[in-house]
């Protein structure tokens, strides 16, 4: 199987404040033929696009411009939306009512990236 292969179309928001780990991330979805819903950098925006946008998954940084993402992920949670938190502090940094969502532990491959997403896809597929 191709890096990324059955990815296509994806629209995928992402939600990341560093610019650098923001084009990484982009550039990794690219690759994967995966649509690019944002980025975000901020937590206003992550919101209005959580709430509005067409999207089929989210990769949401926990913690954007020192404010916590979790508005987003209840907004995704209640669209139907799968996301994936991205951390340094891997599932230590969530809240109680997002512990078990996957987590992108900083910094992050890849590999881990199409993993999380095509486990996203799964639970998206299987809703």
């Amino acid at each position: 199987m191709q890096v990324g292969e059955g990815l296509g179309g994806l629209r995928v928001l992402v939600v990341e404040d560093e610019m650098l780990v923001s084009m990484l991330v982009e550039d990794m979805l690219t690759e994967f033929g995966c649509d690019i819903v944002g980025p975000a950098p901020d937590l206003d925006q992550a919101l209005v696009l959580a709430k509005d946008a067409e999207l089929d998954a989210a990769i949401l940084d926990v913690n954007v411009g020192g404010r916590q993402i979790f508005p987003v992920a209840d907004a995704l949670k209640s669209r139907g939306v799968p996301f994936a938190f991205a951390s340094g502090y891997g599932e230590a940094g969530l809240v109680d009512d997002h512990r078990g969502t996957p987590v992108l532990q900083k910094p992050f491959r890849q590999g881990d990236l199409e993993k999380v997403l095509r486990e996203l896809a799964a639970s998206r597929s299987a809703a």
